[in-house]
């Protein structure tokens, strides 16, 4: 485009300058001068409009490959920004899951010393138990009851651990739908629809994921994940199109949730 372009304006300034150094023959004849210095008005005029449409094009071209060049970068934030939610998300899980653990591990020490106590004290009122007691294995309904009392952790554990050391997520799926018909109503139960929500997003069943960060959202107003689950629905509303639903969302995370880091993911996504 631009050697044509170069092309054109050669021709007509050299069609000027043979115009301009056409000899005067006759001196009385100025309607010829006057063609002459018409034709050279001409020549500029179309020298500068072709400038300007060069200048116009370039400047079309400049635009188009700065409007390419920020798309590319907003598309690649937006995948950062997802990438390091799902890697805080699985922090978050971890040290979840240890705290946990270091509580029941707390709570059980002090249940086996009070049972350690009461064993002893039946120990010493009945010498004659003893015997009985070693020989059928006393201790067994502690192990029983242990297994009774971890019995929603394990699960829990066991549902976790699919996503954090064996990276098997579709197993962990029907692991944690397992957990939540065994235990509706338990102490894990926001956080067990919050990871069931997760791997259905990240799987992109938007709808099954919508309904799993809805139950924490709605019916969990205490829970530690009740930030990311509205946060969570808002990204699922951006991502089925619904700007406006997702937006509203976006602003309750920052109005119930400020300085937090659902708040400022949100805060970004409102921005965009």
């Amino acid at each position: 485009m631009n050697m044509k372009f170069v092309t054109t304006v050669a021709g007509i300034l050299v069609s000027g300058v043979c115009i301009a150094q056409a000899p005067v023959v006759d001196a009385q004849n100025t309607n010829s001068q006057t063609s002459n210095v018409s034709s050279a008005s001409t020549v500029d005029n179309a020298v500068a409009e072709a400038l300007t449409t060069l200048e116009m094009e370039q400047r079309l071209e400049t635009l188009e490959r700065i409007v390419d060049s920020r798309t590319q970068s907003q598309q690649r934030m937006q995948s950062q920004i997802t990438d390091l939610q799902t890697d805080i998300d699985e922090m978050r899980g971890t040290i979840e899951l240890h705290n946990h653990q270091l509580e029941k591990l707390l709570e059980r020490q002090r249940e086996l010393f009070l049972e350690l106590d009461r064993r002893y004290a039946e120990m010493q009122s009945s010498a004659d138990q003893v015997g009985d007691n070693i020989s059928t294995g006393a201790v067994s309904p502690i192990v029983a009851s242990d297994n009774d009392s971890l019995s929603e952790q394990e699960s829990y554990q066991n549902a976790v651990n699919l996503i954090l050391k064996e990276k098997d997520y579709d197993r962990a799926i029907p692991a944690f739908q397992r957990f939540l018909t065994k235990f509706p109503n338990g102490n894990l139960t926001d956080n067990a629809h919050y990871w069931l929500g997760q791997l259905l997003y990240n799987k992109q069943e938007f709808a099954d994921a919508k309904t799993q960060f809805a139950q924490v959202a709605n019916n969990f107003a205490d829970s530690p994940k009740r930030a990311d689950s509205v946060l969570k629905l808002g990204l699922i509303e951006k991502a089925l199109g619904n700007l406006s639903a997702a937006n509203n969302l976006f602003q309750q995370v920052v109005n119930e949730y400020p300085n937090s880091t659902p708040a400022r993911l949100a805060t970004q996504q409102l921005g965009n």
